[in-house]
């Protein structure tokens, strides 16, 4: 991602900024969501809600990345000998 800082972009810059690192966060939650589903440490309800809550959460980050004109891949920072900051699919 990069910032341009120009005026008129700097609406979209904050808002792929911002969604960048609620992305970041989105993926580590969907982690340890998965271990502890597969861990067995979650009820049936809490394993809904859980799932419920991060496809929400997903949609929502759709229709914002939509609304500003954002890809996904416009979120990811390039952490340049470390590689990008998420996982490419």
């Amino acid at each position: 991602m990069k910032m341009d800082l120009e005026p008129d972009t700097v609406e979209r810059d904050l808002v792929a900024l911002v969604l960048t690192v609620v992305e970041l966060l989105r993926e580590l939650m969907e982690r340890q969501a998965v271990r502890r589903f597969e861990s067995g440490e979650l009820t049936e309800d809490q394993e809904e809600r859980v799932g419920m809550t991060l496809m929400l959460l997903e949609d929502r980050m759709t229709r914002l990345r939509e609304r500003y004109g954002l890809r996904p891949e416009d979120l990811n920072l390039d952490l340049g000998p470390l590689g990008p900051l998420l996982p490419r699919d």
